[in-house]
């Protein structure tokens, strides 16, 4: 059988939520801008929005980031293990 479409990676919400939360680093106050961490989620290796979306809500559900109500930064909470 033929495989048309390339396996995606951050398709699991855990993996993507991992990857986001692996790859960030707090600047100022703890705040982690939300464009320092979906820019490279998105271009860089190469996941979708939807992916990079159940991430961040996945990293959430799990204690290891908190959403600013703005939505403009996250604060790392705990790494993920």
């Amino acid at each position: 059988m033929t495989k048309f479409a390339a396996e995606r990676p951050y398709a699991d919400p855990e993996a993507a939520a991992r990857q986001l939360a692996a790859s960030i680093e707090p600047v100022q106050d703890g705040r982690i801008y939300i464009e320092k961490i979906n820019a490279p989620f998105l271009y860089a290796l190469k996941a979708s929005g939807a992916e990079f979306g159940a991430g961040i809500e996945h990293a959430i559900e799990k204690g290891w980031l908190k959403l600013h109500e703005s939505g403009t930064y996250v604060r790392l909470l705990a790494a993920a293990t």
